[in-house]
């Protein structure tokens, strides 16, 4: 059975990747920040025994190093960056903690996650590594300004994937940088043009079509390419 590591796991779309991959029959370990105010995935987990929830806050690095000497034995088919924040953040109105903040949580996080659990990775069958970003970190798409804090932490971590997929493909290791699309979540307000299923279930078939040959991949849950 494979495993599949999923962060920011307790609502919206990382809720629905550890819905959708119990149902492919994986082995979940779902982690999130507070496991104690996150009542929907508990309950899922209740009823489920592949789903295995655990701690983690992504901005905190020794919470990530001791998170991965407790699982080094453990291999790990797909890791999943889902765990991100919004921050906005328009000009003259920028707040510099919130930037340093977003730069944490978005880009250095997913960054030591994959860097630490890189012996699971090797463990695993199908060594995938997917980040789940967004088209607002594309330079390319940037046409309207604003939100400076958002857009600058995801074309940070677009960058770190980017670099990922050369230092990860000589260990044949896959990777994917993900824009889920407007979705109605939380983070992405109820005025998303699609809902958490669709989104997901759009995700899911591009990590099934990941492989090594495609590797280094910017696209979103429909499999469209999107420039940098």
């Amino acid at each position: 059975m494979s495993t599949v590591f999923i962060t920011g796991a307790n609502r919206g779309l990382g809720l629905e990747f550890v819905k959708e991959f119990t149902e492919k029959k994986y082995e979940v370990i779902a982690t999130c920040r507070n496991l104690n105010s996150s009542d929907d995935l508990s309950n899922f987990a209740k009823i489920n025994s592949s789903v295995q929830l655990l701690q983690l806050d992504v901005s905190n690095t020794n919470n990530i190093q001791e998170l991965a000497n407790q699982l080094k034995n453990t291999p790990i088919d797909i890791l999943i960056n889902n765990a991100g924040i919004y921050r906005s953040g328009n000009f003259s109105s920028v707040n510099k903690d919130s930037w340093i903040e977003s730069f944490i949580t978005n880009t250095i996080g997913p960054y030591e996650v994959i860097e630490n659990f890189l012996p699971n990775l090797m463990q695993g069958h199908e060594k995938k590594v997917v980040s789940v970003t967004s088209k607002m970190g594309s330079i390319d798409d940037n046409t309207s300004g604003g939100s400076y804090i958002y857009r600058s932490s995801k074309t940070a971590l677009n960058s770190m994937m980017r670099s990922l997929t050369h230092d990860l493909k000589s260990h044949n290791i896959a990777t994917m940088t993900l824009h889920p699309g407007w979705v109605r979540t939380d983070m992405g307000g109820p005025g998303g043009w699609i809902d958490v299923i669709e989104s997901v279930s759009g995700m899911i078939q591009q990590i099934e079509n990941l492989s090594i040959q495609n590797t280094g991949q910017y696209i979103d849950y429909a499999g469209k390419l999107i420039k940098w």
